[in-house]
């Protein structure tokens, strides 16, 4: 079988490095005005001319985002803005709009263009007419299933296809959700969404008052959890989350009977909160149907996420390429990751709605925590560590490496060459001993035993 391409997310040169050091094949990254990370990205023209200069020098591949739906005013610079990144040649621009994308055909028709997910292409004729634009590969929704996915492999045979196999996920198709714009006034489509549906939400009783207006209904916390659970039984069976303080049920109108409920606690309520999507376990069959990349999200997110996924997922396309059975351990590794909870999107149809994480709103590591980063090695062995988070002696920690990683039990470590018991946090460098090699290496600390 043909190995996919690796494809992670590179938020900044040194997230780019540890990308390909841990074993990705490509990187993509944008320009703040025409990609939608327009907060929170390193790359300008400087950092995009060494970000792709560095990886064809490592025999690499860097693909530039491109993909905002502009308003008028941005197809007015955009040509002008886009010459000095044209000229670094990178490997592919990724692309939503069809006006921006005649506009690249036109000038550099020589460019490769991928097209984004942003464009929402959900079946074989939608990638067979951008084929015919000249698009020469579909990111597609993530909205599909693997067999959709292989039915559009066997209609589309020369066209590229790359699929996201992990990260955060949307409840609405990619950019059609108005919740940022409507509560911040900042457009997912503009590279500004504040991520709204990640809030709290709280849900209240209501009645209408003589006039017809609804008011809403105050209610004693306490007294209501009480009725609630002296009710439950008159709810119509539905599954009650245990650690939900208060349930509502909503019925939709033409599904009489199907009662899906809604939890709330004293913190609110998290209805529109998905689960991230981790589809390791699906590698094998996305490789089988002949999917041409596989696809990390995350260009904000940290180091460490970029690091752990790229040899997660690094590890499961070469099992998958050599035959070899799936390794379950990498379940585990990503667990290491603060995640929502984890779910395989709609690559699997459920018989259940479990896409949603009704507990939180943030991410949480369940595994492990990162806590530092190898920033040399001495001749000793001694490592000097940027310390990002608190870790003490005594500490199982995970040495992280390109070549593999290792559990060991931290007795020792120095800061400023006093023997110290704590690492307390950001900001703090040092020294810890047993690191001979480990050059470029992460630390994790294992919150559970193993």
């Amino acid at each position: 079988m043909k190995a996919p391409e690796l494809l992670l997310p590179a938020g900044s040169l040194e997230k780019m490095r540890a990308a390909y050091d841990f074993g990705a094949d490509a990187v993509y990254a944008g320009q703040p005005r025409y990609s939608l990370r327009a907060r929170n990205n390193d790359f300008k023209l400087e950092e995009l001319r060494q970000g792709i200069e560095e990886a064809h020098a490592r025999g690499k591949l860097f693909f530039v985002a491109s993909n905002i739906l502009p308003h008028n005013a941005k197809l007015k610079t955009y040509l002008a803005d886009m010459e000095p990144v044209i000229a670094m040649k990178p490997d592919a621009l990724i692309m939503a709009d069809p006006g921006l994308i005649m506009m690249v055909r036109e000038k550099w028709p020589e460019v490769p263009i991928h097209l984004s997910v942003q464009a929402n292409t959900t079946n074989y004729m939608g990638v067979k007419f951008w084929q015919k634009i000249g698009v020469s590969r579909i990111i597609l929704s993530r909205e599909l299933s693997l067999d959709e996915i292989a039915e559009i492999r066997q209609e589309c045979p020369d066209m590229e296809l790359e699929v996201f196999v992990h990260g955060a996920l949307c409840i609405a198709y990619s950019g059609r959700c108005l919740l940022s714009g409507y509560f911040n006034h900042r457009d997912p489509n503009q590279g500004t969404c504040t991520n709204a549906c990640r809030w709290d939400y709280k849900v209240h009783d209501t009645q209408g008052d003589d006039a017809g207006d609804v008011q809403v209904i105050k209610f004693d916390f306490g007294q209501a959890l009480e009725e609630a659970n002296q009710n439950f039984a008159a709810c119509g069976g539905a599954t009650r989350h245990p650690l939900a303080d208060k349930t509502y049920l909503i019925e939709e109108g033409s599904r009489p009977g199907e009662l899906m409920p809604i939890m709330e606690d004293e913190h609110g309520t998290y209805i529109m909160n998905s689960k991230d999507l981790r589809a390791v376990e699906q590698v094998e069959k996305l490789v089988k149907i002949g999917v041409d990349s596989l696809k990390i999200e995350g260009r904000t997110k940290s180091l460490y996420y970029v690091a752990r996924t790229a040899q997660t997922y690094r590890r499961a396309i070469d099992d998958a390429v050599a035959g070899r059975p799936f390794d379950y351990g990498l379940l585990a590794d990503l667990e290491g990751l603060a995640n929502r909870g984890y779910t395989p999107g709609f690559l699997e149809r459920h018989q259940t709605q479990e896409y949603q994480n009704y507990l939180t709103g943030h991410s949480q590591a369940r595994r492990s925590q990162y806590v530092g980063e190898v920033l040399e090695v001495g001749a000793d062995g001694w490592a000097l560590i940027d310390v990002k988070n608190r870790f003490a002696v005594g500490d199982r920690i995970e040495v992280i490496h390109p070549s593999g990683n290792r559990i060991v039990k931290l007795e020792t470590m120095t800061r400023d060459d006093v023997p110290v018991n704590v690492a307390p946090g950001n900001g703090v460098k040092v020294r810890i001993p047993g690191m001979a090699g480990m050059q470029k290496a992460l630390i994790a600390r294992l919150l559970a035993d193993e």
